[in-house]
């Protein structure tokens, strides 16, 4: 297996994070995606979305999606579980991991991807030259402070998104937390149990993947 990965991307960071929590290590090879490299013929052949990551198998068989690459590692080693133990806490998992993505990733992604001088023309990841649009940067942003809202009530009282076991729904949402910075989008200091838990997740070892 060979993973294409980027440093600076939050993408990826979600799998070096479950990769760490596996305790496994995977051949990476290290995209410059402000330099491009993401749209050079040899990788648009192995992704023409052009977005990282990508785990090749040694089938040859290029798995672009960030999830399908974690249920896939997930299903070769389970132990620990990451993803659910049985059907129940499968779905439930999958369930606020979805939440997670589209009120808090893919709106930090609006905010972030339509203000941000430098990615003028690159509103969406992938191959279309897309311009910015300020109004959806302003909607991502009212996104984002209802996203905390909901992830500080849900963390009131259980330890992790999804009760007692920390899971890919915690990793996912510990990178929203950090991509919101990027964008200048910290939670409010006064939604208590989110930074509770913020301080727990972020000082696993996994986090610094």
């Amino acid at each position: 297996m060979k993973l294409y990965d980027a440093a600076t991307a939050p993408s990826p960071r979600r799998v070096r994070i479950f990769l760490a929590e596996k305790g496994l290590a995977i051949p990476t090879v290290q995209l410059d995606l402000r330099a491009g490299e993401q749209f050079k013929p040899e990788f648009r052949a192995l992704n023409p979305q052009c977005t990282v990551p990508v785990l090749v198998l040694d089938s040859g068989a290029a798995i672009t999606d960030v999830i399908a690459i974690c249920r896939y590692l997930e299903e070769l080693h389970p132990i620990p579980h990451l993803m659910g133990r049985d059907a129940e806490e499968r779905a439930l998992i999958e369930c606020w991991l979805r939440r997670i993505e589209w009120d808090g990733i893919y709106a930090i992604q609006e905010a972030f991807r339509n203000s941000l001088p430098g990615l003028e023309r690159r509103a969406l990841p992938g191959p279309l030259p897309l311009d910015q649009i300020p109004a959806l940067a302003e909607r991502g942003r009212l996104r984002v402070a209802h996203y905390f809202a909901w992830l500080d009530a849900r963390l009131a009282d259980q330890a992790f998104v999804c009760g007692t076991d920390f899971s890919i729904a915690d990793i996912s949402a510990m990178v929203a937390v950090d991509f919101a910075a990027r964008a200048k989008l910290d939670p409010p200091d006064h939604l208590h149990h989110l930074r509770r838990w913020y301080n727990a997740v972020s000082s696993r070892p996994s986090a610094k993947a």
